[in-house]
């Protein structure tokens, strides 16, 4: 299949009254599960793609993993359009580009509110693609990307449902694709976040600033080639927030946020034009809302 450059993708951000209350402090959206098959692969050039997401969330989970009553189902949708570029200059062996993503969403949480329009911009001054090669006899195909969030989506302090975090956000990863057989690929894409203080919270959180804590996560996927354009298998993802969240600069305990998924996937090739369908069921979700969601990408390549 012809070489792309996949990005970090960012979601609408899903909170309600209850996560945003002094016992907890909602992650912003990231990458789950929005790249999949093929992760790895890239090279010089131009790759614009536009991606729809679609989540339910039936229930809000708490620390112990238990549903929190009045909370309601939180429904939304969200597009992204994701412009890359790969010199064919190289820096430490790797082709060096840059990436931009806009993103906008509807979000709707019941009782606790709905919001909708612009989201964050992700900017990457620094990405480094290497080509294929070998580790013993298996191919791989790696990235590494330094991506920044600028908080200039929808925000308001009225409301405790907003599409933007108000925060700048820090998130570099680490993707690879390998082949350890002719027709089955197997991609993994690791990230880091970091994220800065919110010095206006939403209203209802009676805080005069928040800091959602740092976190890690990641996006796995196992494929077969059927013929010549498709490759079908499972996708899935897990985030994991390893330091407590912060309101008025003091942590809170017990507020990491948790969530694992797994699904069905396929990618079909036709030339330059790459299609994508994924599906996730989400499970052990902690402090945060758990439920289902699709994605549906097309990219083209320059």
């Amino acid at each position: 299949m012809l070489k792309r450059l996949q990005c970090v993708l960012f979601l609408i951000l899903l909170s309600s009254a209850s996560l945003v209350a002094q016992t907890h402090v909602a992650e912003p959206a990231v990458n789950l599960g929005d790249t999949s098959f093929l992760d790895g692969l890239g090279g010089p050039g131009v790759v614009i793609e536009v991606i729809g997401d679609g989540d339910h969330a039936g229930t809000v989970v708490d620390g112990g993993g238990k549903p929190i009553s009045g909370t309601g189902a939180v429904n939304s949708i969200s597009e992204l359009t994701h412009i890359a570029w790969l010199s064919h200059k190289t820096v430490l062996g790797g082709w060096y580009g840059t990436e931009v993503v806009a993103s906008g969403a509807h979000v709707n949480a019941g009782s606790a509110g709905q919001s909708g329009g612009w989201g964050a911009l992700t900017l990457s001054p620094f990405i480094l693609q290497w080509s294929a090669r070998k580790i013993g006899k298996v191919p791989i195909d790696q990235r590494v990307v330094l991506d920044f969030d600028l908080p200039v989506g929808a925000y308001t302090r009225s409301s405790a449902v907003n599409i933007s975090a108000n925060a700048f956000t820090v998130h570099p990863y680490y993707a690879i694709t390998a082949f350890p057989t002719k027709r089955v690929e197997t991609s993994w894409r690791v990230h880091y976040l970091w994220n800065s203080t919110n010095n206006n919270p939403p209203f209802a959180t009676g805080a005069q600033s928040t800091q959602a804590g740092q976190a890690i996560h990641f996006n796995a996927t196992t494929a077969y080639n059927v013929g010549k354009h498709l490759w079908i298998g499972p996708n899935a993802y897990y985030l994991r927030q390893i330091t407590d969240g912060r309101v008025n600069g003091v942590s809170l305990p017990n507020s990491p946020e948790q969530v694992g998924a797994i699904g069905p996937g396929l990618v079909w090739n036709a030339g330059k034009w790459f299609f994508y369908a994924n599906s996730y069921h989400e499970f052990a979700a902690r402090n945060r809302p758990e439920g289902d969601k699709i994605v549906f990408r097309v990219e083209k390549i320059f």
